[in-house]
C-alpha cells in the first residue's frame, strides 16, 4: 500500500475523531465513531482522484461529498414540541466540518487539516457563556433596516 495514501486516510480519520471526541465529552448523539467515519469516508472519496491530474473531478467529488454530509447533518437537527429552539445545529455543523477536514486530508492539504482541526475544536470548546454575555451586553441589536434581529 502506498504510504502517502495510508497517511491521508489516517489523517482524515484522526481529524474526524478529534472533533468527535469533543462532541462525546459534551454527551452529544454523534461522537467519536460517527465523526471518525465521516473523516475517513470523505478522505477516501477525496483520495479517489488526483487533484493535480484531475482537478475538475476532485472538485466535483468534494462538492458532492460536502453536499451529502450536509444531509447527514440535517438529520441531527431536531425541534421538540416543548421548545421552539432547534437542537443539534452545532453537532450538524461539526459533522460538516469533519467532512471538509476529511476531504482536505484526502487531498493532502496537511496545513489546512491541522489548522482547521485546531480552530474547530477551539470553537467547540467555547460554551454558551460567551453567547449569553454578548446577549446581555447587546440585548436589542438592530439590523440595517432597523428591524430587531431576534425574530
Amino acid at each position: 500500500m502506498d504510504v502517502e495514501l495510508l497517511l491521508r486516510l489516517i489523517v482524515g480519520l484522526a481529524a474526524g475523531i478529534a472533533v468527535g471526541w469533543q462532541r462525546t465529552l459534551r454527551h452529544k448523539s454523534a461522537g467519536i465513531r460517527t465523526f471518525g467515519l465521516v473523516g475517513l469516508g470523505t478522505a477516501t472519496a477525496a483520495c479517489l482522484f488526483n487533484e493535480t491530474l484531475h482537478p475538475d473531478a476532485a472538485s466535483r467529488v468534494v462538492q458532492g461529498v460536502l453536499t451529502g454530509i450536509g444531509f447527514l447533518g440535517a438529520g441531527l437537527i431536531v425541534r421538540r414540541q416543548s421548545d421552539f429552539m432547534p437542537h443539534g445545529l452545532t453537532t450538524a455543523a461539526a459533522v460538516w466540518v469533519a467532512g471538509a477536514l476529511g476531504c482536505a486530508a484526502g487531498l493532502g492539504h496537511w496545513a489546512v487539516v491541522a489548522v482547521a482541526t485546531i480552530l474547530a475544536i477551539g470553537l467547540l470548546t467555547l460554551d454558551h457563556s460567551l453567547e449569553h454575555w454578548l446577549q446581555r451586553h447587546y440585548p436589542h441589536h438592530r439590523d440595517a433596516d432597523g428591524e430587531d434581529e431576534r425574530g
